[in-house]
């Protein structure tokens, strides 16, 4: 088939309604990179035309996603994960050698167009690291001798599929158990069970219920669930949705991982309950990229649901009560965690984040009111309609009722996924997992917060210190500067570039960061830092610019000591040498006097 005819086949056959759509355009380009390794020219003219928009327009989402790209990739297209944890456990080292043994540069594919070698931010596998995609499969657990593996299966040509299966294995890692994950809680809460209670006691009573029960969204924010429910069923609109935010992009996150590739049926199920509830017909989950694996296993699912009577027409033989659910991939943009941004994504544009108000509970998916909430929060919800508000509200603090599942990583004998009841210390889950000599904890991810040891008595819950569920743990052996560092640049990376406060402000960050690190900071660099920091916590667009200097300034006022043995004895130094930077100049015009150095008194 050729490229032409592949591009047409994949428009053709990736709409429900068997006409092209608008808001499917970058489910297109994504199939169409999977496919082809790039998108070519020939696809945007065809976007353009059969959608009607233009090419710069097309060309725009293109360059806004991470794994899209306009030439090609290579065969086998391998991107290892740069999160921290990765780095933590060799992946520097690792990338260093897959290069040298396949005789490239990253970023560059290879002249023969065989294989490209790049990184990426995260791949959600920071328990089972190092890992890394190829053509978008997870191999995990990395080391020298699988890198060596590798190389000679791509040198040989070996088809990715034919790899070893071991490469691709993922374990869920689930270490500690509490309401939402208990086997006692399954055996209680059968499939449909969610949907029982909805069509016996009607949607008012499930809100009231998951109301009396105390359900905070999970995804780090905590806004009510039942409250968001009701705002958006009582607008009024052609069409209500209902999206899942499975895009959990923070470092040091993977527990939705686990509860897509275990516990999906009770995820499409709390969906569908909140479908029932707001009166909606039509449900999105939106999937991270870099869990593209997981989309196949999931397509099961919903058929499966379908085939039960779960899902689809008529959902458990009750008349008006239509539902189903499509599966939207990201293409690698952490900004589309953000739910205006993943909306905008929905609808198949670059992720930009929304000005608010509206908010999608009115002014969402294709402007109507539209749920948004994450993997971690509709499963909670299914459960608590089972099995009541008592239920729930049995484990947690006054205001932070349930439990909530952690992504643990980093400097610890158990890394996995836990559960615990909202109020547990962190020093307890510090003992859990088994972490000595710990210096200091990132939780809620890059953007989150970063606590001293000393701090250890604090809890994990809505009143004390909130989290999306990464828990990132780092012992005495490790340089903290360098971790700040690793987030610093994360944020430049993934910054939307929308407002000035982020674009600049991450970058200045950035480059002060690594001016401390290489030992050339003085004071006035910390002052330049704090300002920034706070201005952009201030005045940025949207969540991400308001969190990305936290651990900048985390750093500043939690780890002093750190920062002042680092700091060079002058007032100011220059970030750069102004003299080196002219050497170019100088080789230009073949002038090497004193007249041609800064600094010269000629």
């Amino acid at each position: 088939m050729t490229h032409d005819e592949t591009i047409g086949t994949i428009i053709a056959s990736g709409s429900t309604s068997g006409k092209a759509e608008r808001p499917r355009l970058l489910q297109y380009l994504c199939e169409i990179q999977q496919r082809l390794s790039f998108i070519p020219a020939t696809a945007i003219s065809l976007l353009a035309d059969t959608l009607e928009i233009p090419e710069s327009e097309i060309r725009g989402v293109i360059g806004f996603y991470t794994f899209l790209h306009e030439q090609p990739r290579g065969d086998y297209d391998i991107l290892l994960s740069d999160s921290i944890t990765d780095h933590m456990l060799g992946s520097r080292d690792l990338l260093q050698q897959l290069c040298d043994r396949l005789e490239l540069e990253p970023g560059i594919p290879r002249a023969d167009g065989r294989v490209s070698v790049d990184t990426t931010s995260c791949t959600g596998i920071c328990d089972q690291g190092p890992a890394m995609l190829v053509n978008g499969r997870v191999v995990s657990r990395l080391t020298e001798n699988r890198v060596g593996q590798i190389c000679e299966l791509v040198e040989t040509g070996v088809a990715v599929d034919q790899w070893p299966a071991e490469f691709f294995q993922v374990d869920d890692n689930i270490r500690r158990r509490d309401l939402l994950l208990a086997d006692e809680t399954a055996a209680a809460c059968p499939d449909g069970s969610a949907l029982h209670a909805l069509l016996e006691s009607g949607g008012d009573a499930v809100l009231d219920v998951i109301d009396k029960a105390g359900l905070r969204g999970r995804g780090g924010a905590g806004f009510r669930t039942a409250m968001k429910w009701r705002f958006c069923k009582q607008a009024e609109a052609g069409q209500h949705y209902v999206v899942c935010n499975a895009d959990e992009g923070e470092p040091g996150t993977f527990k939705d991982r686990v509860l897509l590739n275990s516990y999906a049926d009770s995820v499409f199920e709390g969906m569908t309950l909140c479908a029932g509830v707001i009166g909606a017909r039509q449900g999105f989950l939106y999937l991270r990229g870099e869990y593209r694996y997981l989309l196949e296993p999931l397509q099961q699912v919903l058929q499966q649901r379908r085939d039960r009577g779960l899902l689809g027409q008529r959902i458990l033989g009750r008349d008006g009560f239509d539902f189903d659910i499509e599966i939207h991939l990201g293409a690698g943009a952490y900004i589309c965690g953000e739910e205006s941004s993943l909306i905008e994504s929905l609808e198949g544009k670059r992720g930009i984040p929304r000005k608010r108000p509206p908010f999608p509970v009115t002014n969402g998916y294709l402007d109507q009111p539209t749920v948004v909430n994450n993997v971690e929060t509709f499963m909670a919800a299914a459960r608590i309609a089972a099995l009541g508000a008592d239920w729930f509200r049995g484990a947690g603090t006054a205001e932070s009722a349930g439990t909530k599942l952690l992504s643990i990583s980093g400097d610890c004998q158990h890394p996995g996924v836990y559960e615990y009841p909202f109020g547990v210390t962190i020093k307890q889950i510090l003992q859990d997992c088994g972490a000595v000599d710990t210096q200091a904890v990132q939780i809620a991810g890059a953007a989150g917060t970063t606590l001293p040891l000393a701090e250890a008595e604090r809890s994990i819950a809505f009143e004390d210190i909130s989290t999306a569920g990464s828990f990132m743990v780092f012992n005495n052996n490790r340089n903290l500067l360098e971790t700040v560092q690793n987030f610093a640049d994360f944020f430049v990376h993934e910054s939307c570039g929308f407002c000035t406060p982020c674009r600049v402000g991450s970058s200045l960050l950035r480059d002060l960061v690594e001016k401390l690190v290489n030992g050339h900071a003085t004071r006035y660099d910390v002052e330049e830092m704090q300002q920034i920091g706070t201005l952009m916590r201030r005045t940025s667009h949207c969540g991400l610019g308001s969190t990305a200097p936290g651990p900048v300034l985390d750093l500043l006022e939690r780890f002093p000591q750190l920062v002042d043995k680092q700091l060079a004895h002058s007032n100011y130094e220059p970030a750069f040498d102004l003299d080196a930077a002219l050497q170019e100049a100088r080789d230009i015009t073949g002038r090497d006097d004193a007249g041609a150095h800064i600094g010269s008194d000629s």
